[in-house]
């Protein structure tokens, strides 16, 4: 055998060994946390280049389906799983929770940039369709300094079930019994008004296309989408314009459970921006495969140890530091 065919076969047999060794983890669900996720599947790929991540952002509702029917190593969602949804997994699934994360309300009315100002009743009655127009007398007496155009309010809300929903119909639920009793609270529900955009970025691109759009999108989407949004009065009466710091405030003092599942919106600490969230990912507990198990573990503590140093440039909030050792903890104890 000649000298050239003997280094081909060495190096198709490399290459074959590579192909052989590269773990592919499958991952789906909520778009709330998209960002962050991706650009953590990214770096941890470049420290691990025999580990692709790859995840479906299809909204909360598709991730827990995905991950209780068992089609995916991984999900994600920005509402805790139900009694009812984990015993439907084949697996027990653990929640994960990730960073924390924002709702706002985000708006386009031509010829109004400034930050204009929303209470609790104000957001409700507009996606209830009660307030119809952006010079309606109770949004123009929360904003008098702003010259607000008699225009007609186009809602615009997730067209696919998600968590996103899931926390601001949450929020709403709690500080409006008329929403509470006629709409409620879940990742897909009746919208009485309003057209769908699916995902985060659909409801963003909507709103910045659309004249007198107002919808709710995570935090980063708005910033990204250079889209202006609103600030909220909270439980204690102060008006919060979402950012790291009012976010993170939403957590302070709160029970967590041992199963992560907790909602943090309406929270009573006097600098909590009102419509806050954790998000989660859904870790089956008996992997099929030992060593995605393996790996997904690997990566959970890695996102725990270099992860959360990524967040804030995102426009997430870390998780609270004694928080991270819980997940750690638990973390260690998945097979």
């Amino acid at each position: 055998m000649n000298r050239g065919l003997k280094w081909t076969l060495a190096m198709a047999a490399l290459l074959v060994g590579s192909m052989a060794a590269q773990t592919t983890l499958n991952g789906a669900g909520a778009t709330f946390p998209n960002p962050i996720y991706s650009k953590w599947f990214s770096e941890y790929h470049k420290q691990h280049p025999d580990v692709e991540i790859n995840y479906q952002p299809i909204g909360s509702g598709g991730g827990i389906r995905q991950v209780i029917a068992g089609t995916v190593d991984f999900g994600a969602s920005d509402v805790g799983m139900t009694d009812e949804q984990m015993k439907q997994a084949k697996t027990p699934i653990q929640l994960i929770p990730t960073v924390m994360g924002s709702v706002v309300p985000a708006y386009n009315i031509p010829g109004v940039k400034e930050e204009l100002k929303f209470t609790p009743d104000v957001l409700a009655n507009i996606f209830l369709g009660k307030i119809t127009t952006w010079n309606d007398p109770v949004i123009q007496k929360l904003n008098p300094d702003v010259k607000l155009p008699n225009q007609t309010i186009n809602v615009v809300h997730r067209s696919d079930s998600s968590g996103t929903t899931g926390v601001f119909t949450d929020y709403l639920s709690k500080v409006s019994p008329e929403w509470k009793g006629s709409v409620g609270s879940s990742t897909a529900v009746k919208w009485p008004v309003g057209i769908g955009g699916k995902g985060n970025e659909g409801v963003a691109g909507t709103i910045r296309a659309v004249d007198g759009t107002i919808g709710y999108v995570e935090l980063i989407y708005a910033l990204q989408n250079k889209i202006t949004y609103g600030s909220v009065k909270n439980a204690s009466g102060a008006f919060v314009r979402a950012d790291l710091n009012n976010t993170s405030a939403a957590a302070r003092g709160v029970k967590i459970p041992d199963d992560y599942r907790v909602s943090i919106t309406n929270s009573p600490n006097k600098d909590a921006y009102p419509i806050a969230t954790f998000t989660w990912l859904l870790i089956p507990t008996k992997p099929t495969d030992a060593n995605k198990g393996k790996i997904i573990k690997d990566f959970l503590s890695w996102m725990i140890d270099d992860g959360e140093k990524m967040v804030e440039a995102l426009s997430y909030a870390p998780l609270p530091t004694e928080l991270q050792g819980r997940v750690k903890n638990t973390i260690q104890k998945l097979q």
